[in-house]
């Protein structure tokens, strides 16, 4: 009889450590997909902030720059075609291509802002255009974190044994956002 009480509590014990390691497991795993995917979402802010500003900076040049109606529309149909996608971790790629598109399109209007005196001296352009800077700095800023998330996530879920319950629960590897092709080379600014 005392043999099998042994068993018996041997049994329980190592019964009771695995489930404690599943759900620890399981908990760091749910939390880092969480992590990752609020990442995701101030990036998705970032962009909408953008996206928000692109108006007024829009309007404020079109006072300034009614020569340039072209980089306008251009700005305008680009911040359409961007804002019309929506991020999600299954589209990354496409999103990305439409903000690097309009990325583009301000490029061209904020070198208008150098091209016209007249715009350099309006303070509003100014603002605006130290505001867009800084929205681009929060993008830029937001997709590094959610990269740094992603890969902390991608590294959790695919080391062993953690790779194991990970299939068993469904978390799957998360790209992460990358450079458009062709960004290593500077916007060519034609007038």
């Amino acid at each position: 009889m005392k043999k099998s009480y042994v068993i018996l509590i041997i049994v329980a014990v190592v019964t009771m450590l695995l489930v404690i390691w599943v759900k620890g497991t399981y908990n760091g795993m749910v939390s880092a997909e969480e992590e990752t995917t609020t990442q995701l979402a101030y990036i998705q802010s970032a962009y909408q902030r953008r996206a928000d500003l692109i108006p007024n900076l829009v309007e404020v040049v079109k006072g300034y720059a009614a020569h340039e109606k072209e980089t306008l529309e251009g700005v305008v149909s680009a911040r359409s075609k961007a804002t019309s996608i929506t991020l999600d971790a299954d589209n990354i790629k496409a999103y990305q291509q439409a903000q690097g598109e309009l990325s583009s399109a301000l490029s061209r209007l904020l070198a208008v802002h150098e091209a016209y005196p007249d715009l350099k001296a309006n303070e509003n352009f100014r603002d605006l255009q130290v505001q867009l800077e800084g929205t681009e700095n929060r993008i830029n800023e937001a997709r590094n974190k959610y990269n740094e998330s992603v890969q902390a996530y991608n590294i959790n879920i695919r080391r062993f044994p953690n790779n194991i319950l990970a299939g068993m629960f469904g978390f799957e590897k998360m790209d992460k956002f990358e450079a458009a092709a062709g960004a290593e080379k500077a916007p060519e600014v034609k007038f």
